[in-house]
């Protein structure tokens, strides 16, 4: 009987992060029989969708899910703290790891561990993978441009010590290695401004990036050229785009999209984590009347004031939609919870995409040619806005608001989407989009350039138990 290679796969505990773990997982054990792999499985207190999402799951051959949760007394123990909270779960958890590795019942009968995937959030779990002697690999659930921007700012911190808060509400344009022109001081991520301690602590696991064997990275060739050719060390993997294709989908939202002109509809979706307070939610309803354009909304309820969670959905849409919107919109537009994106960009009749630019929905968007208007709400996603608009052109933007603002007008909302959803040769963020398509599609597919390059990191893989 031959031996398998065994992958741990230890993603953060988001839904995002644990639904694109799965995926790669899937397309690993898809391209080669002689692999295995276990996910295990943290869990923060409050509910993040990450059970709901494994008990949809079907029975998939040579893959196991491991629950390694603390308990809740533990985490209390350190939720106070919020700039060391995340840090100090994921320490919380490498006895659970150690105890999973040195337990009989891991090791199925015929494999041998050949590696640690990590999240880049759960790097100290490099500890674990050198203590049992076996090399650790990052899957990246961001692009190669947010990488390349991270080691070029752990360099700037680490090596030459400059103070990188002085950028913070710069107007100065930098020049970061993976960017093609000149990128503003303003639209950097926090993490890369801030002197706090999260962020501290988050350029000491940059610099555990280069202990890993390899970072496969949801990206591909074609799409990001620049900033994969910055990037040396560790070796890279452009595996992308990995989506999920098997979110569920809501009929009548469907059915709705079926009687819809081709490419007349722009689909509004802020992500799992994406909600606006009324005064908002009246300046998209206002822009979206008065664009005349079609729509298809999902609108969804911020949780409570002070308290962590997951944004829902609203018993009664109306109650906080301008009075008759609904009734004047009747046929044109449409407002729903939440959305089965994947399902929506794919479907012929969306035309465009008002998005957050979290890294999956872009890379989802671009693999079914859809432009994007750009509203980033947190984390690295003004840098991704600003790669869509400037580096990529294939996404429109509010009058330059790649940052995250306070109130994005009516005005403001309006004239991107009319520019967003403009028919005609002479739209070239929609001819880039469609060309985008293709591209993204043909790397996935047998002598593609992701294709190839899961195969290289299969075979690293392999050679570890050789």
């Amino acid at each position: 009987m031959t031996t398998k290679a065994e992958l741990v796969f230890i993603p953060s505990a988001g839904a995002g992060h644990l639904i694109s773990a799965v995926e790669i997982a899937k397309l690993i054990l898809n391209r080669d029989e002689r692999l295995c792999i276990s996910i295990l499985i943290m869990k923060f207190p409050m509910d993040f969708g990450i059970q709901s999402y494994i008990e949809s799951l079907s029975s998939i051959p040579r893959l196991q899910f491991v629950d390694i949760s603390v308990d809740e007394k533990t985490i209390g123990g350190f939720m106070s703290n919020k700039e060391t909270f995340f840090i100090n779960f994921i320490q919380s958890h490498k006895p659970k790891v150690k105890d999973f590795l040195n337990n009989s019942s891991f090791s199925r009968s015929n494999s041998r561990l050949a590696g640690i995937v990590l999240d880049m959030f759960c790097i100290p779990m490099i500890d674990v993978a050198n203590e049992f002697c076996v090399p650790s690999y990052i899957f990246l659930t961001s692009s190669a441009a947010f990488l390349a921007l991270c080691f070029h700012f752990e360099s700037l911190k680490k090596v030459h010590h400059i103070d990188t808060s002085k950028y913070k509400h710069s107007n100065e344009e930098l020049t970061i290695p993976g960017f093609k022109n000149p990128y503003p001081a303003k639209f950097l991520p926090t993490m890369a401004t801030d002197q706090g301690v999260m962020y501290a602590m988050f350029f000491d696991l940059v610099t555990r990036f280069k202990e890993t064997k390899g970072i496969m990275v949801n990206t591909f060739t074609e799409l990001e050229l620049l900033p994969l050719q910055s990037l040396s060390v560790p070796r890279i993997y452009p595996v992308g785009p990995v989506v999920n294709f098997n979110q569920s989908e809501t009929e009548s939202i469907i059915k709705w999209l079926d009687d819809q002109p081709e490419s007349s509809v722009v689909f509004l979706c802020f992500g799992s984590m994406g909600s606006f307070e009324i005064e908002q939610i009246n300046e998209i309803a206002t822009a979206l009347e008065c664009s005349g354009h079609r729509f298809l909304w999902s609108l969804r309820r911020p949780p409570p004031k002070g308290q962590i969670g997951l944004p829902s959905n609203y018993e009664n849409v109306e109650e906080v939609l301008p009075e008759g919107f609904i009734e004047r919109t009747n046929g044109v537009g449409k407002v729903i919870g939440w959305a089965p994106q994947v399902a929506v960009l794919s479907h012929p009749a969306v035309g465009g995409f008002v998005s957050h630019c979290g890294w999956n929905s872009v890379l989802e968007s671009l693999y079914f040619g859809v432009p994007i208007a750009t509203w980033p709400l947190y984390a690295e996603q003004q840098m991704n806005a600003f790669a869509l608009v400037k580096e990529l052109g294939v996404g429109v933007d509010f009058e330059g608001k790649y940052e995250h603002v306070d109130i994005v007008s009516a005005k403001e909302i309006e004239s991107g989407i009319r520019l967003l959803m403009a028919n005609g040769d002479d739209n070239e963020i929609r001819k880039k989009a469609k060309e985008m398509k293709e591209k993204s599609n043909a790397a996935m597919k047998e002598g593609g350039s992701s294709y190839a390059s899961l195969g290289l990191l299969i075979e690293d893989v392999i050679s570890n138990i050789s």
